[in-house]
């Protein structure tokens, strides 16, 4: 095992709670396979160090494992949907934490554009009038503690309105308990008929005050703006680099996982879930 060096590193804490999450590796299981060479930890951190840092992969440092077994991983475990069980369980554990239930029934959804790198192909990119910015478009869902539960990238051409009938239709499908979810005035219109009809979610505009100039913190739209703050302290998501978009939801949801995971570590958590089989050949 390396020596932890770097900031992003998980401590035996956060290590403690991310690692029954994993799935169980290919040898252990009855098909079998060869044991892993590399330590589970050392995976894990050298992801974390990439979506902290922001540095290329083939800028990893000599002492994680070799670039391309970090990368292999991190794409099987998100296919796979290891690491948005380990957000999961991760956001509900704090949930009970703070004495609230496990699930959240009410959420908060935003967008946000930035820049995409050269890596970024045409089919995946557009430029938002708006912002004026070309690139991608990050869609937010976040609980009312704010808590990300859901990422979705699409070119940033997409209108909010547009792209929430697909976020929309995930988050029913993943969270089948929400029931009312607030967002901006760009989600206004038909999209709160269509919620209500085909997916039976009640949508509530926050709309800013007309007589007000200046900055000014609205109800409810001000929980996930800060959580997108959140997710661009790691400086992989100031700009993105990922030529596919679910890499680029993984990495988002990688550092949420940081964040989620240092908050249960300094709190003195311990895990309460037991380690369960995950059907991935990871």
């Amino acid at each position: 095992m390396r020596r932890r060096r770097y900031p992003s590193d998980t401590t035996d804490a956060e290590w403690a709670l991310i690692e029954p999450l994993l799935p169980i590796p290919a040898c252990e299981t009855h098909r079998g396979g060869r044991p892993e060479k590399h330590p589970r930890r050392e995976i894990v951190d050298a992801i974390r160090y990439v979506v902290d840092t922001g540095c290329k992969w083939r800028a990893l440092p000599a002492d994680f494992p070799p670039r391309r077994t970090v990368w292999g991983f991190m794409a099987r475990w998100a296919a796979a949907g290891v690491v948005g069980q380990i957000r999961d369980h991760l956001a509900g554990r704090i949930r009970r934490e703070m004495g609230k239930g496990p699930r959240a029934v009410a959420m908060v959804i935003d967008s946000q554009s930035v820049k995409a790198a050269e890596a970024v192909g045409k089919d995946s990119r557009g430029y938002d009038a708006g912002k004026k910015i070309n690139g991608r478009k990050r869609h937010l869902v976040v609980g009312t503690r704010g808590l990300p539960l859901l990422v979705m990238v699409t070119p940033a051409d997409l209108h909010d309105s547009a792209a929430a009938k697909e976020v929309l239709f995930r988050l029913r499908l993943m969270h089948p308990e929400i029931t009312i979810v607030w967002a901006d005035s760009a989600y206004a219109g038909k999209l709160v008929t269509w919620a209500k009809r085909h997916l039976n979610l009640t949508i509530k505009p926050v709309s800013r005050p007309k007589d007000v100039s200046g900055f000014i913190v609205l109800p409810r739209r001000w929980v996930v703006e800060r959580s997108l703050a959140w997710m661009m302290h790691a400086r992989r998501h100031a700009r993105d680099h990922e030529r596919l978009v679910q890499h680029s939801e993984t990495l988002i949801t990688w550092a949420a996982i940081t964040l989620m995971s240092r908050r249960l570590a300094q709190k003195g958590a311990t895990p309460s879930w037991p380690r369960k089989p995950v059907p991935a050949d990871a």
